[in-house]
């Protein structure tokens, strides 16, 4: 398994908008064929603070996941509402292993 935390924090202005655009995207990716998991995660103390934990099956997955239309679709809405530039966490799975969840 391969995941990717990606950390957003977005315009307080944005916020209602930016949730929509992310599960809209996670709706979609967890139909991908190499997506394994796709959460959307919204701070508890700062609702502005974001975090996408997406898990995929192999390291080329998230290449083939940013190639699909809702992917552009969701960086052309959610780009313009980023208070920063987001910032990403890569993580190998150590347990429960190779095979993923079980």
């Amino acid at each position: 398994m391969y995941i990717v935390h990606v950390h957003c924090r977005v315009k307080p202005e944005d916020v209602d908008a930016f949730r929509e655009a992310c599960i809209d995207n996670a709706s979609h990716s967890v139909q991908e064929p190499g997506v394994a998991r796709f959460d959307v995660l919204q701070q508890a103390d700062d609702p502005t603070r974001f975090t996408l934990v997406e898990v995929y099956y192999t390291r080329d997955d998230p290449a083939h996941h940013r190639e699909t239309a809702h992917y552009k679709r969701w960086a052309e809405i959610a780009n313009p509402m980023m208070a920063e530039p987001r910032s990403k966490v890569i993580y190998d799975n150590v347990f429960p292993g190779e095979d993923g969840w079980g």
